[in-house]
């Protein structure tokens, strides 16, 4: 018998007595399911640890969340299996053509005749199975929309509350809080969590939508703005920030956000999903608030040019209002106007009279130059002319004497309805307390102080002073029925 052959001598001869007795020729024999638990025991004592290079195939997760797929090269495949209480701590989740280095036992099903290796850890082979990956996922997640422009909402210039995503004892959180301070003072909400490794990515999602979900009138701030930061590393280090789970945290946040992951040459899948991307932490901290001095500064100049504006309306409003003003005119400047206006208007007529007159004699001149009329006709043409002169002198005279007079009568008129002659006749003005004019005696109660405006001067009175006002026509209200009083001389009708 081989040496390898798993059974030994004793357990074959206890199988020969089990199957003829006591040195009989007949071959020893066992159940399927014992020489399937012998296998399953050999090859687990033998592989029970292995690290196996691979490419996944089919990767299925089942209703109980235990994990099958293929392990494959270019000749052979294992199956695997990996169980659910292993597989949610893997640090990579399988996916098809994903090449892995994977580490477990290997171990035999005996109900299917199979064996299989239960994976313990997973991790990507390699850089390039890495960016691989992350570029099928990155096109995967933009075929969905979520790294589209018109998502991204625009980033608040003055936001009250920021809250920040990041490890609460790294140097990130200390660089965006010193740089907050310096330039803008702004309340910090800090969520704190992994930044790497195993179940970093749930937590820097939950974080998200931690304060994403935060009311607006709760006992804590709802954060006009959010910040993912994260210092540099490898890209294993940021791997969590490339997540799907991370990215779709980002992209459903109602909160404008800002991601600030590694150094200005680090890209990660949430970059292409938040609103804005941040160079490093502290360029994120930076872009969320301005500085103080400029801001003053700026404030400044706005406030220096608004003053600027005022005046400037001002001064023009006080042209308009003494524009208007030259535009109005006086009556004195009116009747001025007038006169002025009937100068030019004799000015004219003399003008005209004497060419007229140039006229006549020039073409008198030249009659007479080619008739050579006798003298007596010279004679009597130039009585007619002095006594055409005469009668335009008098037309002349008349109409500026027509003129004088309508502008004297006007000066007339204008003296003669004003009240302060009706006052030199020997009337008085009455006005009560408050400068009303008082027309009719029902108009002041008894014992109503009232001033008599005379024509020199102003005095103050009493009315009835003495008790209940006379009777008679005088003291009733209503229309007076007395017949009108003659004119004078004047042609004014009297007042009284």
């Amino acid at each position: 018998m081989s040496s390898d052959f798993p059974f030994s001598s004793s357990e074959m001869l206890a199988a020969d007595e089990g199957a003829g007795g006591a040195g009989s020729n007949t071959p020893p024999f066992m159940t399927v399911s014992e020489l399937s638990q012998r296998l399953k025991v050999t090859v687990e004592s033998a592989f029970d640890f292995v690290r196996i290079r691979a490419e996944i195939s089919r990767p299925t997760r089942a209703a109980s969340g235990h994990l099958y797929f293929t392990l494959k090269d270019d000749r052979n495949t294992l199956d695997a299996v990996c169980w659910k209480t292993v597989a949610g701590n893997l640090g990579v989740q399988p996916e098809e053509g994903l090449e892995v280095i994977v580490t477990g036992k290997l171990t035999i099903y005996g109900g299917r005749s199979k064996y299989q290796i239960v994976v313990q850890q997973m991790e990507v082979a390699g850089e390039g199975a890495l960016l691989k990956q992350l570029e099928e996922r990155r096109r995967r997640l933009a075929s969905e929309g979520l790294f589209d422009a018109e998502r991204k909402k625009p980033i608040p210039r003055m936001p009250t509350v920021i809250g920040v995503v990041t490890s609460p004892t790294g140097a990130v959180i200390r660089d965006i809080l010193h740089r907050l301070t310096d330039r803008f003072g702004v309340h910090v909400l800090v969520w704190g969590t992994l930044v790497q490794g195993q179940g970093a990515a749930a937590k820097v999602a939950a974080a998200i939508r931690g304060f994403d979900a935060m009311p607006a009138g709760g006992p804590l701030p709802r954060p006009d703005l959010l910040i993912v930061a994260r210092g540099g590393g490898s890209l294993e280090d940021l791997w969590s920030f490339n997540e799907e789970e991370v990215v779709r945290a980002v992209a459903d946040c109602s909160i404008p956000l800002i991601s600030a992951i590694g150094h200005e040459t680090d890209t990660t899948l949430i970059d292409f999903a938040s609103d804005q991307r941040a160079p490093t932490p502290t360029a994120a901290a930076e872009m969320a608030v301005p500085v103080r001095a400029e801001l003053m500064a700026r404030l400044g100049e706005v406030d220096a040019r608004m003053t600027r504006a005022v005046a400037s309306r001002l001064e023009q409003a006080g042209q308009l209002v003494r524009m208007a003003a030259r535009g109005l005119m006086d009556p004195g400047e009116m009747v001025e106007r007038r006169g002025q206006a009937i100068d030019l208007a004799v000015s004219g007529l003399n003008r005209v009279v004497d060419r007229k007159l140039s006229d006549a004699a020039l073409r008198l001149s030249d009659l007479g130059s080619r008739l050579r009329p006798p003298e007596r006709r010279i004679a009597e043409v130039s009585a007619q002319l002095g006594n055409f002169e005469g009668r335009l002198s008098q037309i002349i005279d008349h109409k500026l004497n027509l003129q004088q007079a309508a502008l004297d009568q006007a000066g007339r008129l204008l003296a003669a309805n004003s009240f302060e002659r009706v006052l030199d006749r020997g009337f008085a003005l009455v006005s009560d307390e408050n400068g009303r004019t008082v027309k009719r005696a029902a108009e002041a109660p008894e014992g109503a102080k009232v001033t008599l405006r005379f024509a020199d001067a102003s005095r103050t009175a009493q009315l009835d002073p003495d008790g209940k006002p006379p009777k008679g026509p005088s003291a009733r209200s209503g229309p007076r029925t007395s017949a009108r009083p003659k004119s004078d001389e004047t042609g004014q009708d009297s007042l009284f």
